[in-house]
């Protein structure tokens, strides 16, 4: 048997297949990513199974030429169902995990979605515009290509429920509060991950501990006895450090000045999530690798405020956690930009942070791996990070509770 952990996207879907042996979950046998699935899109699926990699186009018209069609999404889940009858070596599937961005206030931990809880997390949609709609259709999607096959909803905000009213709540009147406007918190399932990793490795993972999962999506996790604490990402996935294309933090006088200046709803929103952060800033580019290649003031200018809002949001973590044990690295720049983690290092060289330098150079988010001196007083690790392993895990510990 085995869970396939699934993350539906705007234009993308990203699978992997984790086995069952014994009811625990084992690494990926099976991953891949379908693109192209935005309306009109093309769709090419890409897989990677047993070391043999591939990537194709999915709807093939005379030799060369393809066409869009009008319902890209379900175009794929019917190719990959076909992947998966025409490699016999591949187990049956016993549950679809899906990554689900916002679970609200209803939703602690992971369910097995009922048309119920369908509507509930459909209500949800205002909170995360740009990711829960399409998490909610993808489920929908999955439910009639995979007929029979129980559909698990694991959602990023769940980590975070052991935070207290202090840290989450905003000071707002508590009418609003009631209403469920509050702290949530994001990339949960991927801080699950580094956080059980860490607690193999290190034994102050159970201390103060700060993650950083830093990619397109940016935010840091304050974590004690391996439970979330305080968190930077907070009603929204806009809250905190600076993104690929979001802004972070930002005064709310800022929205209320565009407001009198004619900005409405839909063009704010583009700017905070789209058009800010590193792509914003630099006027180039979202991506970090393509930034550190580019030499133009407005590309260091870029990384800069990057690097400084990432020391400015971890000060303020690990005054909450009272100090700091360990310090993890995790996400696309987090796991390979050498650069980024030595600065950062070097930025809190005030509590003790002592960095190797060959360690870090040699950390490139293939293994977990300690990068810190012997002498370190603060352990600083990179741990590649598996949401889908997580997502298997929790739809593994739901059926085997049925």
């Amino acid at each position: 048997m085995a869970i396939l952990a699934v993350n539906a996207g705007s234009s993308s879907l990203k699978f992997s297949m984790y086995p069952l042996e014994l009811g625990q979950v084992q690494p990926s046998v099976l991953s891949g990513t379908i693109q192209g699935l935005e309306p009109g899109g093309i769709p090419e699926m890409g897989w990677k199974f047993q070391g043999h990699s591939e990537r194709k186009p999915l709807l093939p018209v005379g030799d060369t030429d393809y066409v869009a069609v009008k319902d890209p999404f379900s175009q794929a889940l019917q190719s990959l169902r076909r992947l998966l009858l025409a490699v016999p070596e591949l187990p049956r599937i016993e549950a679809v995990a899906h990554r689900v961005v916002h679970g609200g206030q209803l939703f602690r931990s992971s369910v097995v979605v009922t048309d119920d809880i369908l509507q509930q997390l459909s209500a949800l949609d205002s909170l995360a515009p740009l990711h829960q709609p399409h998490n909610v259709e993808g489920i929908r999607a999955f439910r009639s290509a995979f007929a029979g096959i129980a559909q698990v909803a694991c959602f990023d905000t769940a980590y975070h429920a052991t935070m207290a009213e202090v840290d989450y709540a905003f000071a707002l009147p508590q009418a609003l509060s009631a209403q469920g406007i509050r702290r949530y918190g994001f990339h949960g399932l991927s801080y699950q991950y580094v956080m059980s990793t860490l607690q193999g490795l290190s034994a102050r993972a159970n201390g103060r501990v700060l993650m950083a999962h830093l990619g397109n999506g940016a935010s840091l996790c304050a974590a004690t006895d391996g439970q979330s604490r305080a968190t930077t990402m907070g009603f929204s996935a806009l809250d905190g450090l600076m993104m690929g294309t979001r802004c972070g933090a930002l005064d709310a006088g800022v929205l209320l000045y565009l407001l009198e200046q004619g900005w409405d709803h839909d063009r704010i929103q583009k700017l905070l999530y789209s058009q800010s952060g590193l792509l914003g800033v630099s006027g180039i580019s979202a991506d970090m690798r393509q930034l550190r290649g580019d030499a133009s003031p407005a590309a260091q200018q870029a990384i800069a405020l990057f690097t400084r809002r990432l020391l400015r949001e971890s000060g303020a973590l690990i005054a909450c956690l009272g100090g700091l044990d360990a310090l993890a690295f995790t996400g696309g720049i987090g796991e390979h930009d050498a650069v980024l983690r030595e600065r950062a290092c070097f930025g809190l060289s005030y509590l003790g942070v002592a960095l190797d330098q060959a360690l870090n150079e040699q950390a490139t988010g293939d293994r977990p791996m300690a990068i810190h001196l012997a002498a370190s007083p603060v352990e600083v690790w990179v741990i590649p990070t598996d949401e889908g392993r997580v997502a298997a895990r929790e739809a593994a510990r739901l059926l085997l509770a049925q």
